[in-house]
């Protein structure tokens, strides 16, 4: 029977290495099996990705929808993986739908099994967690692909894929194909990886179980063949030193036996102090591993334990190789003889690195806290918990005059009366309320804080709970923050946020809130109000003459004027640049235009002088008078004075223009503003249209026409608005430059993508029209060689248009911009021709290639037989000098062969062509024709 039970007790464990190798190795294949099958099933899914993105490639060049259908066929595969993976997440995963999903992605329904079971035990582990984040990506990859190819395939079934939406989707399409190739390297690493893991496991743990089997028979032999009587003292021995390691061990045991010299240091103990790189056994030397400053209070400890029984407690360092010096507890016993003399010593290490290091945290900590406290400039208060005072930082001493010795133990209301500033009631002591339960404490109105002198500090208060670690209160800490500067401040910020920093009057923000309460009033009382808009006149002929310091100074005059000309309850605000406006609250129609009178007296009456010059000043100034039953919106008031005010500048200046609601003329000026911002808008909205209408060669018919470039605005309700809807206004109002660079840079791209995309129907030449403020302004011919240079256009491609009264008006500057533009290769036309009182004088010092003749001579020549002579005249003097002629507004085939029989060179009509979108289709006429303005 005994040696039944010793052959199991040899045969047992090795009977169990041997069924773990075998689990081992089954569970290694099996894994070994799936990522195989993973790594085929990449090679399919990275073909399939491949022919996917070609076949798209290849339908997005021929529109072909095999190309599709061989997309989809093989981006079916990514998809089928993509669905198992999505269902193996799942708690329960149906394995029907993963074997579906696989099968579709091309993998063996024999590999299926065991690559579920890897994803779904090992998805989290190593190489296979970094395989599966690359298949996540690379299925985020394939959905934006499918994506791309859904939308593609839409847009070419319904033939919208233009040649620049192919191209983007081409590079789109290269991007996602760049990303993905990376990611199926990336995946194919990590399944080798966590194949190479497999193996290099299994080979681990079959050299971990022959080990064992090796230790297990040295063991089970050690154990037959040793001798009792010795395997006996060892156990005494072990005993005895369990028995001393209980009585000192913590962490690290050691024992020395003092009579042979032998020391003992646990696995653990060797390793806290670094002897386990060490060969041989410890000695003496041992308390050479300390640091050198602790070796010798650490062997007076012992040797005082030794020979006098004190308690051995010390603390000492080990230098490390990396890093600073660890720290440890050492405590021990002894084991005495009957003389008391110590024969052997045990006990235990304990590392307090961790401690020591905390506990240097805290106290660096608590410096930190203090000088902090010390150092800020809010005032801070603790308290205990009952409210009594137990620290005030240096900020609060000044702020309440008291120290913390005096105040220490004193309730806060003690050494503080808070007040609310507004009412100067006394707030009750927001301590005594925090420790009653309130959570934080916080008032809403400003506070003061009270001194005992009379005087009082505005201040910001907060109140907060201190609590310990279970979360019971255990103090409040009071902050208060002197902001008597801040109120300050704010008061003088409020100030200037409704005053101008020049004149000290108020500004436009406060002028309207003052308007809409006058208004408001009006509306319920019927009290009548009357608004002035005042405008210096050559008030920027000061600025220009003695610099803008002159200008400021004249504006601060002004402003002290106006103060002392209109009532104490009147509102005077300066609106910008030298512009004012006047709220006569409470005032008659005809109180106003005396005070308005008064004012444009006085102003009349300044002389400014600025040092050696001096100057006359006169206002123009617009009146509008309203009253409870004159309603006008109040953002429309100030529109409607600006309106006025401008009307009697061109009336000649330095005179009151009253508005009333029935006045065209001002109603007109009105308008004209308000389209302004309209055409601003449009501007910044893209919402003007470039058209174009045809000029046809009467001598070659059937060659391509050179066209004239119109403009249009759509306006906010989406109807298209014809040029002389605008145009006046963008005249009066120095918006043309802006438009006329709009309509440049816009016919340039549209040629430039017309000539990309090869056209047919280019036209030969454009014609642009350039306003006359254009011509005025500095940098018009660099503005035009960049975009020439930008866009590419052939400079022989474009006409600019001038019209004879602007080239006329500034003739110099005229010729010079057009001998410029001509020397790059470009073509000049004149507008309106025969307009001006001028017109046969200038001709022949204009270097232009075509001769506009105005329209108005044109379509009445017929009748008028002077308009015809105009018309016959202008023409041969136009070939005289060497220009061809253009005549406009042919609207009758009568007209054109009239014009024909002349001899006019070109002609430009509705019977010829109507205007229709620039490089695009024609659009029929639905309308009878009407004038058309010219492209700016």
């Amino acid at each position: 029977m005994i040696k039944r039970e010793r052959a199991a007790e040899i045969v047992v464990p090795f009977v169990l290495v041997v069924v773990v190798m075998i689990g081992l190795c089954a569970a290694s294949l099996d894994i070994l099996s799936a990522a195989r099958a993973f790594v085929g099933g990449e090679s399919r899914w990275s073909k399939a990705q491949k022919i996917a993105v070609s076949s798209l490639q290849h339908y997005l060049a021929t529109d072909a929808e095999p190309d599709y259908q061989r997309f989809l066929d093989a981006i079916a595969v990514p998809l089928g993986d993509h669905r198992a993976r999505l269902e193996l997440d799942r708690p329960r995963p149906d394995m029907a739908v993963v074997t579906a999903g696989f099968l579709r992605g091309g993998i063996d329904r024999a590999d299926i099994p065991g690559m579920a079971r890897l994803y779904r035990y090992f998805h989290g582990v190593g190489s296979i967690r970094r395989a599966v984040n690359v298949w996540v990506k690379a299925d985020q990859s394939i959905d934006e692909l499918v994506a791309l190819a859904g939308d593609a395939h839409e847009r070419i079934s319904h033939g919208d894929h233009p040649a620049d939406w192919t191209e983007s989707t081409s590079s789109r399409l290269r991007d996602i194909d760049e990303r993905l190739t990376p990611l199926e390297y990336d995946f194919s690493d990590a399944l080798g990886g966590a194949a190479r893991e497999t193996a290099n496991l299994l080979r681990v743990w079959l050299c971990l179980v022959a080990a064992s089997m090796v230790l297990i028979a040295a063991r089970r032999a050690r154990r037959l063949l040793d001798d009792r009587a010795r395997v006996a003292r060892d156990l005494r021995a072990s005993e005895d030193r369990f028995q001393l390691a209980v009585a000192g061990s913590n962490d690290g045991l050691w024992d020395w036996d003092r009579t042979t010299g032998h020391i003992y240091l646990s696995p653990r103990l060797r390793e806290m102090l670094g002897f386990d790189r060490m060969k041989g056994e410890p000695n003496r030397s041992v308390f050479l591993c300390l640091h050198p400053d602790d070796r010798r209070p650490v062997m007076r400890a012992v040797t005082a334990h030794a020979w006098s029984n004190t308690p051995l407690d010390v603390e000492f360092r080990v230098p490390q190789p990396v890093g600073g010096p660890r720290w440890f507890h050492a405590r021990g016993a002894s084991s005495r003889d009957d003389a008391g003399t110590s024969r052997r010593m045990a006990g235990s290490v304990t590392e307090i690195t961790e401690r020591r290091r905390a506990d240097a945290m805290l106290f660096a900590a608590k410096e930190r806290a203090e000088v902090t406290l010390q150092s800020i400039g809010d005032a801070v208060i603790t308290t205990d918990a009952r409210g009594c005072i137990d620290y005030l930082n240096p900020s609060a001493e000044r702020l309440t005059q008291w120290t913390t010795e005096r105040a220490r133990g004193k309730p806060v209301s003690a050494i503080c009366q808070f007040r609310a500033e507004s009412s100067g009631a006394s707030i009750d002591d927001p301590v005594m309320q925090v420790l009653g339960g309130q959570a934080a404490w916080s008032q809403e109105d400003k506070l003061v804080l009270a001194h005992a002198e009379g005087r009082a500090t505005a201040i910001d208060l907060t109140a907060t709970p201190i609590r310990d670690r279970a979360g019971n209160m255990d103090g409040v800490v009071l902050v208060m923050r002197d902001v008597s500067s801040d109120r300050e401040h704010a008061a003088q910020l409020s100030y200037q946020a409704s005053h101008d920093v020049l004149t000290g009057l108020i500004n436009r923000r406060e002028f309207e809130r003052r308007l809409a309460r006058a208004v408001s009033s009006a509306e319920s009382s019927g009290h009548p109000f009357t608004v002035l808009y005042l405008d210096l006149d050559q008030f920027k002929v000061v600025n220009d003459t003695c610099s803008h310091a002159a200008g400021d100074e004249l504006l601060r005059q002004i402003g002290s004027l106006f103060l002392s000309h209109v009532r104490p309850i009147d509102a005077v605000a300066r609106l910008g640049g030298d512009e004012f406006v006047v709220l006569l609250e409470n005032c008659t129609p005809d109180a106003a235009l005396s005070i308005a009178e008064g004012l444009r007296t006085a102003i009349g009456d300044l002389h400014f002088a600025f040092g050696e010059r001096s100057f006359s000043i006169s206002v123009s100034i617009g009146l509008i008078s309203l009253s409870g039953e004159q309603r006008l919106a109040r953002q429309d008031i100030l529109g409607a004075a600006d309106a006025a005010c401008h009307l009697a500048k061109e009336k000649g200046r330095n005179r009151v223009q009253p508005y009333h609601l029935d006045d065209e003329e001002v109603a007109v000026r009105q308008t004209e503003m308000c389209w302004v911002s309209r055409i601003q808008a449009a501007l910044a909205d893209n919402r003007l249209r470039l058209y174009s209408q045809d000029i046809v060669d009467l001598r070659n018919p059937m060659e391509h026409p050179h066209v004239e470039l119109l403009v249009r605005m759509v306006g906010e309700d989406g109807e298209m608005l014809p040029p002389r809807a605008f145009i006046p206004a963008a005249e009066r109002y120095g918006l043309m430059p802006s438009i006329d660079r709009w309509v440049v840079q816009t016919a340039f791209a549209a040629l430039r993508d017309a000539l990309d995309r090869g056209v047919a129907d280019v036209p030969s030449l454009c014609t642009i029209n350039l306003s006359g403020t254009s011509l005025s302004e500095d940098g018009l011919s660099v503005f035009l060689r960049q975009q020439f240079d930008a866009f590419h256009i052939a400079p022989s491609s474009i006409c600019f248009e001038i019209t004879e009264t602007a080239a006329i008006s500034s003739l110099s500057r005229a010729t010079t911009f057009i001998h410029e533009m001509r020397a790059i290769g470009c073509r000049f036309s004149l507008d309106d021709f025969g307009a001006g009182m001028s017109s046969f004088t200038y001709l022949k010092h204009l270097p232009v290639d075509f001769v506009k003749i105005e329209g108005s001579f044109v379509k009445d020549m017929i009748e008028d037989p002077i308009d015809l002579a105009m018309v016959e005249a202008i023409n041969n003097i136009g070939h005289v000098t060497g220009k061809q002629t253009i005549a406009e507004c042919v609207s009758s085939p009568e007209l054109l062969a009239a014009v024909h029989r002349l001899g006019i060179d070109y002609a430009q009509g509705f019977v010829l062509s109507v205007p229709h979108p620039f490089l695009q289709a024609h659009e029929p006429m639905r309308a009878a024709p009407v004038a058309e303005h010219s492209a700016a």
